[in-house]
């Protein structure tokens, strides 16, 4: 009797890769030239090699961590697909569009200080790209306000070392990023 190969199925991120590209397929980041998955991606790259995070619940939120917010993804599809997890950290990542701006910053911070750990580690993923990541000089300011908040959500994930890279990154990052501001 002849033994069935063993099947290999895709891992969970390379799945929520190929989703996260056919969601924002057509999007493009400000400067309008850079297809706008390419962030997720790097976000996801971030939080695997500069952070040393392996974990696959961040991962996955990484790569999927705007699609609620910029695509017609609903948290029941990223349920189905991804698994309860998945959903309610790219959940906690997802502004509330019925707010006024000052209550969804509140909104938004509660909800993420409150989440799952992998949640607040992206955070610390997504902001570091966004300041690499500057394309125009007036996003400066809000980047670095952006830095000082996801940091002061992170303080204290001190359980993890992960938080360590991470904190530190950004905050090597925030020091950068005030240096450049105040050049002449």
């Amino acid at each position: 009797m002849t033994q069935a190969p063993n099947i290999v199925k895709p891992r969970l991120y390379q799945l929520a890769a190929s989703y996260a590209a056919r969601a924002h397929n057509h999007q493009y980041r400000k400067d309008k030239k850079t297809p706008f998955v390419a962030h997720p991606y790097r976000v996801a790259m971030v939080l695997r090699d500069i952070f040393g995070c392996d974990d696959e619940v961040a991962i996955c939120t990484a790569l999927l961590h705007d699609t609620i917010e910029d695509t017609r993804t609903d948290f029941d599809d990223l349920h189905k697909r991804f698994g309860r997890k998945v959903a309610d950290c790219v959940a906690c990542m997802t502004k509330n569009m019925l707010l006024i701006e000052e209550e969804r910053e509140v909104d938004y911070d509660a909800r993420l200080a409150s989440g799952p750990w992998q949640a607040r580690i992206v955070k610390l993923a997504d902001v570091y790209d966004n300041g690499l990541d500057l394309t125009r000089p007036g996003m400066r300011r809000k980047c670095i306000e952006r830095c000082e908040r996801a940091l002061a959500l992170s303080e204290g994930d001190t359980d993890r070392e992960v938080f360590v890279a991470a904190r530190a990154a950004v905050q090597e990052l925030l020091e950068s990023l005030r240096i450049e501001k105040v050049k002449p």
